[in-house]
């Protein structure tokens, strides 16, 4: 006697069919297609989440350098400049303080100013 799936074969079927609601052609009505583009976005979603990570460092980075250099130093001897003045903020905010608030940022910038002298 063999051993047939059921209602756990169906019930598996259905949550992969489920995920891929919204794809293109095949790819959300039948189970095989469907269970293909299914491991490939899961997959294309967590290695995503990783790139979204390093991009937005990327555009933190730029951001500090644009600001640092309209105060008139460069990016690497700014963050070395915080380092030795013991000033603990990192990237995000300081992007965020570049783009917001620049009388802010031009404080922090005389600050590492200073130490870096």
């Amino acid at each position: 006697m063999r051993v047939k799936g059921g209602f756990v074969t169906r019930r598996r079927h259905k949550k992969v069919l489920k995920l891929t609601r919204g794809q293109w052609d095949t790819k959300h009505r039948l189970f095989r297609r469907a269970n293909e583009a299914m491991m490939k976005s899961l997959w294309y979603s967590y290695r995503d989440r990783r790139q979204r990570r390093r991009d937005l460092r990327r555009l933190w980075i730029a951001r500090i350098n644009a600001a640092a250099r309209m105060n008139g130093m460069n990016y690497s001897r700014f963050m070395h400049g915080l380092k030795l003045a013991n000033v603990e903020l990192d990237r995000k905010v300081l992007a965020d303080l570049a783009v917001r608030d620049g009388r802010a940022f031009a404080q922090i910038v005389e600050l590492a100013k200073q130490q870096s002298a």
